[in-house]
């Protein structure tokens, strides 16, 4: 069973079709079961296993075959950046649905059933099988259930609590739609996730099974998640008892008490259970070494071969990965070695790598060199952005050369041009994580690299930061992680130089300098600086920058978002046709040199709301519910009457923008 994607496949018709086929009655997308009886199913311990695996696909993240995988989805924040703006980010485009949305129970059904049936059956001792792996699939489904919560927590906040399957009885599902307290969902969590680490075991030693290691980082995820929103949006709508909150106007939830007895409690129950969970998985994980080796066909450099090898069983953080074959494949190698699928880097995520001697590169005696040419920005860096920025004239393959029918064997000048979205650079700095040197691999769509899903690299950064917020100042161990984190990407391990030489009126440009639309001090700067380095284009940073309330400051003043710097001497790398502009040029292809010497991705045609810059409104930090749920759980249609409440800042009429805009 070490290939859950396989499994998954073998088990869809036997096993889904049956299970996953849609009720009639779409409320909390209940699904039948009258054609599948508990007595003659998830008796024996393969059952139990299958039938958790084929969650796996729908839940945890990994590669797809034709998007850009794990390494393209910082896309749309800071760090990254496509050809088009996500709406969010242009106060009165983003708006409310008609239906659908996040309001969603289907996988949480699935996992209900399959908690209430097996649980009880395993407690008799009615489950046939080996007791190790019996508790193994039970621990996965709990944690499965952790992490669907904690992406509804992400997007909508206060959620309701189910952990029962539902019958098709009205009543009863809109009594069960109420929503809890955000505060309420976060330990929900952490519960589900201490019964998985408690009865994960691992048996077989899979490194394609989630296990007891997994489920401590993802606490220590949601904790320092809870634990800093609550922190920085303490005195608003966004958390149980602020002014205006909404869920104050339900009687539900009327008097509400936070279990630690107050907010600042409770963010410092959470900020405790993420330190306690992260240690746990730091200290018993080492990191990858990095040899600093950047073209290398005998895979010399263990941290770089580990986001893009075939085989990522070896690799002591990686907690958990997808495998894939020659007969189930995705496509990431062959974007890694073209345009990414139109995902850049941004001169703000580029700026952001300290110098390898510890200091910004504005710092006197930095070194830096400048950002001519992309030669230059790499000389002398952080070794991760060596390691993880393209240069043109670099080999993209180094064995099986040209034995793919896609990808590019030499790097070249970026294609800022293209209109094709495999081939297009859309901020001319492009991210090397995840290639792959074998030309092989670059069939199209027929790449069979691993995917990362858990790495516990992760875990270090979480209990430094935690560890920061909690207490105002480091502890040995934080001290110890941070320096083990520095010296494997070759930097100076001498955070406090870094500090002491930090300017945050000179990083601005990053996101995460903020909260509250305030600048932090410059020793949680560079936690968070650290963070977005060591973990770029692996799908967590707008995670973070929500709970850091880190777009405040975009409310007033529109952010730009640059790429390389194209109006310095890399313009001569092209022609005068590859570098049409103008803001009302309908057929520019670059940035007008007027807005700035940095190529814009966003700013190319003036008639587009993007234009303005990247703008922010605070209803944006949450998803907003769609129409058809008020309408659903609401007394003869009328929505104000549902029993379920909308986010702040957010109508309840479908088609509708944030209140203000």
């Amino acid at each position: 069973m070490k290939n859950f994607n396989k499994i998954s496949q073998l088990w869809a018709g036997a096993i889904l079709l049956v299970l996953v086929s849609v009720s009639c009655k779409k409320y909390l997308d209940q699904e039948p079961l009258s054609t599948i009886s508990p007595e003659k199913y998830l008796q024996e311990e393969s059952q139990l296993g299958a039938y958790a695996i084929t969650r796996y696909t729908d839940i945890l993240p990994s590669h797809t075959n034709y998007s850009f995988g794990t390494f393209g989805i910082d896309a749309n924040t800071d760090n990254m950046a496509t050809t088009s703006m996500d709406n969010r980010y242009a106060p009165g485009l983003f708006k409310v649905g008609s239906s659908g949305g996040d309001w969603d129970f289907s996988n949480i059904y699935q996992l209900n059933y399959f908690l209430q049936d097996v649980v009880p059956k395993w407690k008799t001792g009615k489950i046939g099988g080996s007791e190790d792996k019996i508790k193994q699939y039970i621990g996965e489904v709990y944690f499965l259930r952790a992490y669907v919560y904690f992406s509804k927590l992400q997007a909508l906040g206060d959620f309701p609590i189910i952990k029962t399957t539902l019958s098709d009885d009205a009543a009863k599902l809109k009594e069960a739609s109420r929503r809890m307290p955000r505060t309420e969902v976060a330990r929900f969590i952490l519960a589900d996730l201490d019964s998985a680490a408690m009865l994960m075991n691992n048996p077989d030693g899979s490194k394609n099974r989630l296990s007891k290691n997994c489920a401590l980082l993802l606490k220590s995820r949601v904790g320092l998640y809870e634990g800093t929103w609550l922190k920085y949006f303490k005195g608003t709508a966004f958390v149980p008892n602020g002014p205006s909150w909404p869920g104050a106007n339900k009687a539900y939830n009327a008097g509400y008490q936070f279990k630690a007895g107050s907010i600042e409690a409770e963010s410092q129950f959470f900020l405790s259970e993420s330190m306690s969970a992260a240690k746990a998985v730091a200290d018993a994980v080492q990191l990858v070494t990095n040899t600093g080796i950047i073209e290398s066909a005998n895979n010399e450099n263990p941290y770089f071969n580990m986001f893009s090898n075939v085989n990522m069983a070896g690799y002591s953080e990686v907690l958990l990965w997808r495998q894939y074959s020659v007969n189930i494949t995705h496509n990431v190698p062959v974007y890694a070695q073209l345009g990414n699928n139109s995902v850049g880097l941004t001169r703000s995520m580029v700026e952001s790598f300290l110098m390898a001697n510890g200091l910004p590169i504005y710092a006197p005696g930095s070194g830096y060199k400048g950002d001519d040419y992309i030669k230059d920005v790499r000389e002398g860096r952080d070794g991760r952005l060596n390691l993880f920025l393209k240069e043109p004239g670099q080999k993209n393959q180094l064995v099986n050369i040209g034995a793919g029918s896609h990808g590019t064997t030499i790097e070249p000048i970026p294609a800022i041009d293209q209109s094709s979205a495999e081939k297009k650079y859309s901020t001319g700095y492009t991210i090397r994580k995840g290639l792959s040197y074998d030309g092989a691999q670059t069939n199209n769509g027929g790449g069979y690299t691993g995917s990362v899903t858990f790495r516990a690299t992760e875990a270090y950064l979480n209990y430094i930061e935690a560890d920061f917020e909690r207490n105002g100042v480091l502890d040995a161990v934080s001290v110890g992680y941070w320096q083990q984190i520095r010296t494997r990407a070759k930097v100076d391990p001498d955070f406090n130089k870094t500090i002491a030489a930090t300017n945050m009126n000179l990083e601005k440009k990053d996101w995460g300098a903020y909260s509250n639309g305030v600048l932090v001090n410059p020793t949680l700067y560079n936690i968070r600086r650290e963070r977005r380095n060591e973990l770029m284009a692996e799908g967590l940073r707008f995670m973070d920058l929500k709970r850091w309330r880190a777009m405040d400051q975009m409310i007033s003043t529109p952010d730009h978002i640059e790429g390389f710097k194209l109006w310095g001497p890399m313009k001569d790398w092209y022609k005068p046709a590859q570098l049409a502009s103008g803001a009302s040029n309908p057929g520019a292809i670059v940035s007008d040199p007027a807005l700035s010497l940095y190529l814009r991705p966003y700013e190319i045609y003036g008639n587009n709301e993007s234009y303005k810059g990247v703008r922010w409104t605070m209803a944006h930090y949450l998803n907003p519910i769609a129409a058809q749920h008020f309408i659903i759980t609401a007394e003869n249609g009328d929505s104000n009457s549902a029993v379920i409440y909308q986010n702040p800042g957010w109508p309840v009429n479908g088609g509708a923008a944030a209140i203000g805009f």
